[in-house]
């Protein structure tokens, strides 16, 4: 087991830094301020990690005015608790009482607003119903990359995380495959990450034989066979971020082809690897191994994106993918994972988590990626 300490708290100070970044980005946008309901967004900017409720909770910031949040009554004292709330003007609202009037003095009656993708939809209609004269866009849309590049911590944070994530993958190399469930395995990957330090499993991925042609596939009942390609895609939260990494096994020795594939897939997810340095456009980083696989004839088979941001979640921008011109810039971090799904026969990802550096990139896992055989 893991005996490593959590990291300190970040402080009340980096958190406004974020904030007063955040606020000074309205400028020359056309916003009026930008609106953040409870989520990763709201967690990231204060530090407070609000209930995901229907009560309304809101963090207002607009040029000129110090960041202010209205939070229900009930909730208060947690919010006071957030390392940020001494930099914060809170109003609270009573059950039974109106909250989009009480956060209607907040708000520019005729103003344009960024708002949060986790925003209620009874909240945006309530606040617009209190006050008819604003308008609002999405804040993905306005401020994509809010939370793309990240600090020192915040790479050392998911470092950690992704050491964590090889050292499970370690561990599940270890025990019995075959004859066992999906399920089994996906329980035992579970408890591996929760023994190397994290403290929420988000998901454990265990495709055996043709249930591993999908993707997305979650573990099952089928029993792994003699024979089996298994795709293991696991990962969770350690530290307050995310980890998130793919392998594929085989249980006893692959035939020629499924060594082929693998290889492919290698290959191809060394050159996404390869691709990485500032100033490349997102896409670049999904047409790279993309060449790779469709090149050696399979490109059908690669039915996803190369990958997903990372940070206080698992999935967030930026996302490589075609159409994405957006440019890699240091401090960034995202997933490289191309695959290979034979239809109903089996499938390959090799996934690690990556940042970019002035010069390049730099893996965040790194454990094998060759093909490992297991019992």
């Amino acid at each position: 087991m893991s005996h490593a300490t959590a990291r300190p708290e970040i402080p009340a100070a980096r958190y406004r830094e974020r904030m007063d970044r955040l606020t000074a980005l309205t400028e020359g946008r056309g916003l009026d301020a930008i609106l953040v309901g409870v989520g990763p967004d709201l967690e990231y900017l204060t530090g407070y990690r609000a209930m995901p409720l229907e009560r309304l909770t809101m963090l207002v910031l607009q040029t000129g005015r110090d960041p202010a949040m209205i939070v229900p009554t009930l909730e208060r004292p947690d919010a006071e608790r957030a390392p940020s709330a001494g930099t914060i003007a809170l109003t609270d609202w009573s059950d039974g009482s109106d909250p989009y009037a009480a956060a209607a003095p907040l708000l520019d009656p005729r103003g344009r607003y960024a708002i949060s993708d986790s925003a209620w939809a009874l909240q945006l209609l309530g606040l617009q119903e209190a006050a008819p004269g604003t308008r609002y866009v999405s804040m993905t849309k306005a401020l994509p990359m809010l939370r793309a590049v990240k600090d020192e911590d915040e790479l050392e944070r998911l470092a950690v995380a992704g050491a964590a994530a090889d050292a499970a993958y370690m561990d599940i190399l270890k025990v019995q495959f075959s004859g066992r469930k999906e399920t089994d395995v996906a329980a035992d990957l579970a408890e591996a990450l929760m023994q190397h330090g994290h403290s929420e499993v988000d998901f454990t991925v265990v495709g055996s034989g043709p249930n591993g042609a999908n993707p997305h596939h979650e573990a099952g009942d089928r029993t792994i066979q003699e024979g089996d390609m298994v795709v293991l895609d696991f990962g969770g939260i350690k530290d307050g971020y995310g980890s998130d990494t793919s392998r594929t096994v085989h249980v006893g020795e692959p035939t020629a082809e499924e060594q082929e594939i693998h290889d492919i897939v290698r290959a191809a997810q060394q050159a996404g690897f390869e691709a990485v340095r500032p100033g490349v456009a997102c896409q670049e980083i999904d047409r790279a191994p993309r060449k790779v696989i469709t090149d050696a004839g399979h490109g059908a088979e690669f039915i996803h994106r190369t990958g997903h941001g990372i940070g206080l979640t698992t999935h967030e921008p930026p996302y490589m993918v075609e159409g994405e011109e957006h440019v890699l810039e240091p401090g960034m971090c995202f997933s490289i994972e191309p695959g290979i799904y034979v239809r109903d026969r089996f499938g390959v990802r090799i996934e690690d988590i990556v940042t970019v550096t002035a010069d390049g990139g730099r893996r965040f896992n790194n454990s094998t990626r060759e093909i490992q055989l297991v019992a």
